[in-house]
């Protein structure tokens, strides 16, 4: 399969199960959860909800930028909360019909895994609201470099 690079850098290549089942093995119970089965952590409990350190939130199964610190904002809704991801690409938009609600579910463009969902209810200049599960995010201080690839094969950020 051709690599797919999204407008940042980065590769978008699909993961094959053999893959996300490895990476899956290094996560909790409830990272796997939440991550490989849409499940949603308890609001005002994720470890990153009051990060205000700043960095770049990763895809806690693949490694793939998701989100810049310098989006992050404070929604009051118990979950972090960002206004724009990292790059459009590396997130995928799927209907949710489940709760009895539709919205807006996100998840990784590389691996499939949930991340949580966007709102229209966010602050300027985007008005978006992407409400995202501590548990499917890990934190670098590091700000990924444009153009860097980072396959799921390397270490983790931590």
């Amino acid at each position: 399969m051709p690599t797919r690079r999204s407008a940042s850098g980065y590769d978008l290549t699909p993961l094959d199960g053999e893959t996300i089942h490895r990476l899956a093995a290094r996560l909790s119970p409830e990272e796997r959860q939440i991550v490989l089965h849409q499940g949603t952590e308890p609001p005002f409990c994720g470890n990153l909800l009051d990060n205000k350190r700043r960095g770049s939130y990763l895809c806690r199964l693949c490694g793939l930028p998701l989100f810049r610190s310098s989006a992050k904002f404070n929604s009051g809704t118990g979950w972090p909360s960002f206004y724009e991801p990292f790059d459009a690409e590396h997130i995928v938009e799927l209907v949710d019909r489940s709760h009895g609600m539709v919205r807006t579910e996100l998840r990784c463009a590389r691996c499939d895994g949930h991340l949580g969902h966007v709102f229209p209810d966010g602050p300027r200049p985007t008005g978006l609201r992407y409400c995202i599960n501590s548990a499917s995010v890990e934190f670098t201080e590091e700000d990924p470099a444009p153009n860097r690839v980072h396959r799921p094969d390397a270490e983790p950020a931590s």
